[in-house]
């Protein structure tokens, strides 16, 4: 009996640093905010163990563009802002799971596209683990088809 209670006691705190080192760890600012990638003129996605890339055009400005995908995720749950802005043409994103808080980062980047519009570049991925069991793809697609 004492052995399993000191088993459960070990499992608890290694369980409780876990969840403290995954929700307080710092951010590095700059490992987060780098270019999206798929440079190039066409549509592009590329699915990723970590994640996802993708690029899609769009006939607004890029200022505009950026200024609407900023809404979005500061309405998309457990999200916040930690680099850039529209007026810089990057933003990079933290959001968290809802049960173990894990954080996943979204870069935003907007280019002025050959006709005039504007080609988004989103790269969203996951800070830790391997597989993101499709979170960030479907976060990417939501804010896409709220763009439309």
């Amino acid at each position: 009996m004492k052995i399993a209670l000191t088993l459960a006691v070990a499992l608890a705190l290694t369980f409780a640093a876990l969840q403290a080192y995954i929700r307080l760890a710092p951010t590095d600012v700059a490992r987060w905010h780098t270019d999206p990638g798929l440079v190039g003129s066409d549509d592009a996605e590329e699915l990723r163990p970590d994640g996802i890339r993708v690029a899609r055009g769009f006939d607004a400005p890029p200022l505009e563009v950026l200024a609407q995908i900023e809404r979005i995720a500061r309405a998309t749950q457990r999200t916040k802002k930690i680099a850039g802005s529209p007026e810089v043409g990057m933003i990079t994103y933290q959001t968290r799971s809802a049960l173990w808080g894990f954080p996943d980062f979204t870069t935003v980047a907007a280019d002025p596209g050959q006709d005039g519009g504007t080609r988004l570049r989103i790269h969203a991925r996951l800070r830790f683990g391997e597989g993101d069991l499709g979170v960030n793809q479907a976060r990417v697609e939501d804010w896409l088809d709220r763009l439309q």
